[in-house]
């Protein structure tokens, strides 16, 4: 990976974060499998350092937060005996938060769904934003405790609820049952119910979808290793934030939210490698 000259590693990175899978970008760009499976893996390490060290005092007041579903090595009904129960074996959840307002991915975490991965996620947020922010989830329970605990009570939280019918009307065998209606309710503080929406952070998801193979729905292009996955999420979201003209802001969601001056282009991203 050391060889490769600034032009191909934006090749490289370029076709992965439009969506690509390594096999597929090995073929793309003519580079050598394991280059590529390295040159990510640098890559999102230094993603998440470059994120840990840069994004924090964000003036989010409108954030919500949600967890996508994944799966690493084998569905979990697949996965050997021997190898169940232990994390990067079968389901897999990426926690997100994004900034209602500017679009920006505040945070993300891989991990499981329980409490313990709440808590973390949420202190996570805590520390990069200013302020009381309102925080809007689903009804997962585990927020509940993670939210107020990591704000330490400074925060309104709204619960948005959807109610979906029956599996049996829906009109295809991976089609999701409909949403039927939705309930809102205040977790702590006084949240504005006006405000209270999960309608961002679920499109988010879709962005992931598109925007990682990993995450793509009925394919090989899973996962095999957790740390891979959590390579390309790191990957995908500093691009997202600081690379990627969001059609509404007309804008990066950096720009919006004061991180940035100016859109990145892929060789600034690139840049990250060199600069820790």
């Amino acid at each position: 990976m050391n060889k490769l000259s600034t032009a191909d590693r934006v090749r490289v990175l370029s076709a992965l974060v439009e969506g690509n899978s390594i096999r597929a970008t090995v073929r793309m760009t003519g580079v050598a499998r394991n280059t590529v499976s390295k040159l990510l893996e640098d890559m999102g390490a230094a993603c998440e350092r470059f994120t840990n060290e840069h994004v924090h005092g964000l003036a989010a007041k409108n954030i919500q937060v949600d967890e996508i579903w994944s799966f690493c090595y084998a569905k979990a009904k697949n996965v050997p005996e021997h190898l169940r129960g232990q994390f990067g074996y079968g389901d897999v959840w990426t926690w997100t938060a994004i900034d209602a307002d500017t679009k920006f991915a505040v945070s993300w975490h891989v991990g499981q769904r329980d409490g313990d991965n709440a808590v973390f996620f949420m202190r996570d947020v805590a520390s990069r934003v200013t302020g009381r922010p309102q925080i809007t989830s689903d009804g997962l329970n585990a927020y509940r405790w993670a939210i107020s605990s990591a704000f330490d009570g400074d925060v309104d939280h709204a619960v948005v609820q959807k109610i979906y019918g029956s599996s049996e009307v829906a009109t295809g065998r991976y089609s999701p049952p409909q949403c039927i209606g939705m309930t809102k309710e205040a977790g702590c503080g006084s949240p504005d119910m006006t405000k209270a929406s999960t309608s961002f952070v679920e499109r988010q998801n879709l962005t992931m979808r598109m925007g990682m193979r990993r995450f793509t729905r009925l394919t090989n292009g899973f996962s095999k290793k957790v740390e891979n996955l959590a390579h390309a999420v790191a990957l995908h979201f500093v691009h997202y934030n600081f690379c990627r003209m969001h059609q509404t802001l007309k804008s990066t969601p950096a720009q919006a939210a004061g991180l940035a001056d100016h859109r990145w282009s892929m060789e600034e991203l690139v840049g990250l490698l060199d600069s820790n």
